[in-house]
């Protein structure tokens, strides 16, 4: 692979993590919100930012950088106690997140608008503007502008100039609060065009140089000594608030050139043994640990690491050993990372071990598990038709070897759902403080797992849920109040496993749905007739009708009738259903019923006349002979006594236009959709089938009744059942037939 295609594929995945950062960088900021006082979290906001900086600074993303290094300076005075993150604070914080991600875009994308870039731009400066205020800085006019400006870099470069001044005037410590560094100079310094007394300079832009100690034990005497060779050690104390790494960068271009020992301040040790505790749980070796923490630069690492090799290869001593010798690391800052060291390995066995795999990879997988399952089924029936006891057999042991990959390969796309409701923390507190409203969101089951091709096509759905909850269902705090409610509303998002289906619940406790309105509004319409009589569930459904909305006024959120028409839409596009439940004064419940995946699922075949069509195992209760005279047709409407229980059933011949067969046995298949049960009338009971789920051509995608099609083990193509459509069918035809009975009787 070219040095050109690793770079890609280096910021490809850069891209990537950067985003997942800025949504660990969401949640903590929230967590903090609502936890103000702990250092805990608010140590891995600071972490998170950290990393973004130091990430993006690899690619020479200058402008990310620049903006992400004012956001640590403020997180790092909230760390020291001189910054409170408030409400406001917050709020300023999650637009420097959003800020930054527009940053990231920005960069990302192939092609950028010069409006984009403007609007970055001035955006990036009123954020630092506020930061800065923030900071007690007010920003200075720098004495010469930099040679290279960056757009929207000005009032970076003003504050940095505000932050080395403030160093600069900082009061003089005692000596455990100094710097000290021992530089030893190479004897080709000079050659290489080096002056020592350039790198004395730039550390005196650190801080205060306290003191320089020359030490000459290594000059000859003057007649043996060579004007071009350099035979200078340096013994330097510098009052600097600064970290390792700004200190170690000034000696970049002579590393190869002399000998370098930099001691930290005796104060900073706690500092760094903080950091280190605040460290991720996950296995690290020692010199990473403490270049993450900052107490030992990548160079140093690099220089004990060459000590630490024998000429043979081997190892002279522990590096905790030569660090603590060379007293480049403090007894107790190794003793920290020792320790954290040895607990994670303790727990290493009880962790997860992750690694990173393209979705596209995932989906050639589950493809080609999906033919190696029409393969399987081939060979088993071809086993059954010649009698082949033996190759039965063998097909049988193959059959559950692949339903084991087949499940397997699944459980890779199955991901928690957590990560798709912690998007709404953000919405729910950005929109109620909007609408003057104080609402909490509570999750539920969030480690319940999905596919994740319908995770990610849940979060628009949601996102119109949620906000028409906020907007119309959950009331003002004073109205909540006069109504005898808690001031604060509650929205709770849910997700459950039950009979084979994945159910995710939008529940508020506030006002509810009005029926009058929705129903004066249908009527309106040309949705019902004025006068008829309708069940709850059937008002509700109005709601899901194209253009149709109850709201007085226009808002930013909703009231156009934009919105529960296609959230069904989309649904329903996953092979799932919505229900609405809703009770005056006390809230509504959206409930959202959706297969576990769409790739591959346990069938049961059953067969009508010359077709075969395939209805999904987990939904089927039971299969029964039915009678001849158990089925009663009354005013349109098919049902039979089942151990005492009304059943409507649908024949399948009917809804698809089948020809009937004479002296067929027909049997009955009991189907169960959330709390709906209805019967599927077949001819024939074929047995369970692993199915392969095909889509359907653009031209059959809106055929009602059917979710797809499959390939069977003899290649002839069944379709799959769509239970919940026919379900609803079953409803919508017993409804129908329960007006005509109405009318006739009238």
């Amino acid at each position: 692979m070219s040095f050109q295609q690793n770079m890609a594929e280096a910021r490809e995945i850069f891209f990537a993590e950067s985003r997942e950062l800025l949504d660990s960088l969401e949640d903590t900021l929230l967590r903090l919100e609502a936890e103000p006082a702990n250092s805990e979290t608010l140590n891995a906001l600071f972490r998170v930012a950290h990393t973004i900086k130091g990430s993006a600074g690899l690619f020479e993303l200058h402008r990310i950088v620049g903006f992400t290094h004012i956001l640590e300076s403020v997180l790092d005075r909230a760390r020291s106690g001189k910054l409170v993150i408030d409400r406001v604070m917050t709020a300023l914080l999650l637009q420097c997140r959003d800020h930054i991600g527009s940053l990231l875009a920005e960069v990302s994308e192939p092609e950028v608008s010069e409006a984009l870039l403007e609007a970055n731009s001035v955006r990036g400066n009123e954020l630092v503007a506020c930061l800065a205020a923030s900071l007690q800085e007010p920003p200075q006019v720098p004495e010469a502008a930099p040679a290279q400006a960056e757009p929207g870099g000005d009032l970076l470069a003003d504050l940095a100039h505000a932050e080395e001044a403030a160093l600069q005037a900082a009061p003089q410590g005692d000596a455990e609060c100094y710097w000290r560094i021992a530089m030893l100079c190479g004897s080709e310094l000079f050659r290489s065009g080096m002056d020592p007394l350039a790198i004395v300079r730039y550390l005196a832009t650190l801080g205060r140089v306290v003191s320089i100690q020359t030490r000459c034990e290594g000059m000859p005497a003057g007649v043996e000594m060579d004007p071009e060779t350099c035979y200078l050690a340096f013994d330097i104390v510098l009052d600097a608030d600064c970290e390792r790494s700004e200190i170690v960068e000034a000696f970049d271009f002579v590393r190869d050139d002399c000998t370098l020992q930099i001691q930290p301040p005796a104060r900073r040790a706690a500092a760094s043994i903080a950091q280190i505790q605040a460290l991720p749980e996950e296995p690290m070796l020692l010199g990473e640990m403490l270049v993450k923490s900052g107490s030992l630069s990548a160079q140093e690492l690099a220089a004990g690491l060459a000590q630490q090799q024998d000429k043979n290869g081997g190892l002279r001593a522990p590096l905790g050993e030569i660090l603590h010798a060379q007293g480049t690391v403090p007894a107790p800052v190794l003793n920290a990372a020792l320790d954290k060291q040895q607990r994670v390995k303790e727990h290493q066995q009880q962790e997860c071990m992750f690694i990173r795999v393209r979705a596209d990879k995932l989906d050639k997988l589950i493809n080609q598990v999906g033919e190696l399952v029409v393969a399987g089924a081939g060979i088993s029936l071809r086993a059954q038709r010649n009698g082949d006891l033996g190759l039965s057999e063998a097909a049988q042991s193959l059959s559950q070897l692949v339903e084991q990959i087949r499940d397997d390969a699944l459980q890779l796309r199955m991901v928690p759902i957590a990560e798709t409701f912690r998007r709404f923390n953000r919405v729910v507190r950005d929109t109620s403080d909007e609408l003057g409203k104080d609402i909490a969101l509570r999750i539920e089951g969030a480690d319940n797992e999905l596919d994740k091709s319908m995770v990610e096509k849940l979060t628009d759905p949601l996102m119109h849920l949620v906000r028409n909850s906020i907007d119309h269902g959950i009331e003002q705090p004073a109205v909540r109040v006069a109504a005898g409610k808690a001031a604060q509303g509650e929205l709770v998002l849910a997700a459950r496993h039950e009979s084979g289906s994945f159910v995710i619940e939008v529940r508020d406790d506030g006002a509810g749905l009005n029926r009058e309105r929705i129903l004066a509004k249908a009527v309106e319409q040309g949705l019902t007739t004025a006068g008829r009589e309708l069940s709850d569930a059937e008002v509700w459904q109005f709601i899901f009708a194209p253009g149709f909305s109850t709201a007085a006024a226009l808002s930013n959120l909703s009231g156009r009738g934009v919105g529960m028409d296609v959230v069904r839409r989309n649904i329903q596009s996953l092979r799932g259903s919505i229900e609405v439940f809703s009770e005056a004064g006390k809230g509504s419940r959206f409930t959202i019923r959706l297969p576990l995946t769409l790739a591959i699922i346990d069938g049961f075949v059953v067969a009508v006349g010359r077709s075969q069509y395939v209805i999904p195992l987990d939904m089927i209760v039971e299969c029964a002979e039915l009678a001849r005279d158990a089925a009663q047709a009354t005013h349109h409407r098919s049902y039979i006594n089942l151990r005492g229980e009304v059943l409507p059933f649908l024949r399948l011949r009917d809804i698809f236009g089948l020809p009937a067969v004479a002296d067929v046995h027909e049997s009955i298949v009991v189907v169960q959709y959330g709390s709906q049960r209805a019967g599927l009338v077949v001819d024939e009971l074929l047995g369970e089938f692993q199915t392969v789920i095909k889509p359907l051509s653009r031209l059959f995608q809106k055929l009602r009744g059917i979710a797809g099609s499959t390939i069977l083990g003899d290649g002839e193509v069944a379709l799959i059942i769509d239970v919940p459509a026919l379900i609803q069918r079953s409803r919508e035809l017993e409804q129908s037939a329960t007006s005509l009975h109405e009318l006739e009787s009238g």
